[in-house]
């Protein structure tokens, strides 16, 4: 008959199908490949809500600094062109501008760097913190045409289309029923005073901001569950894979129960050589038996020195008489010493004065006492 290993037919590979959830080692592997479940879209989505909230709120306080800079620059002018007699100087000119600049950006600074700051921690919520560099690893695949021509039909990449698109559709909607709701006001701005209609084109255009940031983030939100769900399948394992991950962390089962073989049957050679030195050998009779040494001075108690049941049992009565050792039958006592006492140990207070008379005895009829 010839043998098959039906693995060989399962899908996705060795261990059949990939059904079972991912462990938190594969997670944290993945993590450190620089792979984690999160969605781009949410760290600007909540930067961009930031910054037009911010807008709203201090508007008037934006727009008062805004026009004393105009002012300060435009008065200026007047100033320097007398001053040079009417041919100002490029450099002249480029210096008042770039100065008004950033006089402009001073103001803004403390704003955008609150936007940006909500940002990362919009970033961090999803992943934590934890530098990788090996997405920044040189790849030689992503230079070959050809798999870039094969990413372009990848299921991934048109999906990643299709959100580019809905996400365009969308915002396309909310800038045109906004712009239709105010169509009013806008036909009547030519006839409202400069700095009335300033105000009130930049109110409608942070309350479009607004709305489209609002509906950015609710794209965001389901673009991460989508991210955090698609993560969790493209890192499904197979049974198979789970056990040999077991393996690697736990060790093979066959080879840990071959070490504590091994270890037992060190423990055993050391009990049976330490075995003659033994003063008694208490036993069950044939269940148990539990060999005892007290030597006076060393120890505060009698010490367990070996113990065995069944066949080990019978051994070490065996070798108790090659060495011409007393072996004294009592049932509880053997019991209860294997049970309750490991190799090495004393014996507990509870047992000593069981113990001390069969030690007597013992000591007796060897003419020790």
């Amino acid at each position: 008959m010839m043998e098959l290993d039906l693995q060989l037919f399962a899908k996705d590979g060795p261990g059949g199908e990939k059904t079972e959830q991912p462990t938190s080692k594969k997670l944290q592997d993945a993590r450190k490949e620089g792979q984690v479940a999160k969605s781009k879209e949410i760290g600007n989505a909540l930067g961009l809500l930031t910054l037009f909230l911010i807008l709203k709120l201090f508007m008037g306080y934006i727009g008062n600094h805004f026009v004393y800079i105009f002012k300060s620059v435009y008065t200026k002018i007047p100033e320097v062109a007398i001053m040079y007699g009417g041919n100002i100087p490029k450099a002249t000119i480029t210096d008042i501008f770039v100065k008004s600049i950033l006089e402009m950006v001073i103001v803004l600074a403390p704003f955008l760097g609150i936007g940006l700051v909500v940002a990362v921690l919009g970033e961090l919520a999803q992943v934590k913190w934890q530098i990788s560099t090996k997405p920044l690893v040189p790849k030689l695949s992503k230079l070959n045409p050809i798999n870039g021509f094969k990413k372009l039909f990848d299921p991934k990449s048109l999906v990643e289309l299709l959100k580019s698109f809905l996400k365009i559709a969308l915002i396309v909607y909310v800038v045109y029923s906004t712009l239709k709701e105010d169509y009013n006001k806008i036909l009547i701005v030519m006839d409202m005073p400069l700095w009335q209609a300033v105000s009130m084109v930049g109110s409608m255009a942070i309350d479009l901001g607004l709305r489209c940031a609002l509906l950015y983030v609710i794209l965001a939100i389901a673009d991460y569950i989508y991210q955090k769900r698609k993560f969790t399948k493209d890192n499904m394992m197979t049974k198979q894979e789970i056990k040999d991950e077991y393996k690697q962390a736990e060790g093979d089962p066959q080879i840990k129960g071959k070490i504590r073989q091994r270890m037992r049957e060190v423990s055993r050679r050391r009990m049976m050589q330490a075995l003659p030195q033994a003063d008694v050998v208490i036993t069950n009779p044939t269940h148990y038996a539990v060999a005892i040494k007290y030597e006076q001075g060393e120890t505060d108690a009698p010490v367990v020195i070996a113990k065995g049941e069944n066949v080990l049992a019978a051994r070490i009565k065996e070798v108790a008489k090659e060495h011409k050792i007393e072996i004294v039958e009592n049932k509880p006592l053997a019991r209860m010493l294997y049970h309750n006492v490991e190799i090495g140990e004393q014996v507990p207070p509870e047992l000593y004065q069981a113990v001390a008379e069969i030690l007597a005895m013992v000591y007796h009829a060897q003419g020790k006492i």
